[in-house]
């Protein structure tokens, strides 16, 4: 699925991080997407297609 997204946007991911959520904060964009989860605050890069295939929705829009 690919949506528009843009920085600080919170999306949901199908697969759940080790500390139990779903929900990530968008903090770069690019070739690769950097994220921030939401429950432990660890930080990941994904390439853009992965990503693309991973999310699974757009849960707010950052402002």
């Amino acid at each position: 699925m690919i949506m528009e997204i843009e920085l600080n946007d919170i999306v949901r991911l199908r697969k759940q991080h080790p500390c139990g959520s779903t929900d990530w904060r968008v903090v770069r964009l690019g070739v690769d997407v950097g994220l921030v989860c939401l429950g432990c605050q660890h930080r990941i890069l994904l390439p853009r297609g992965k990503f693309n295939k991973q999310v699974k929705l757009k849960v707010q829009s950052g402002a």
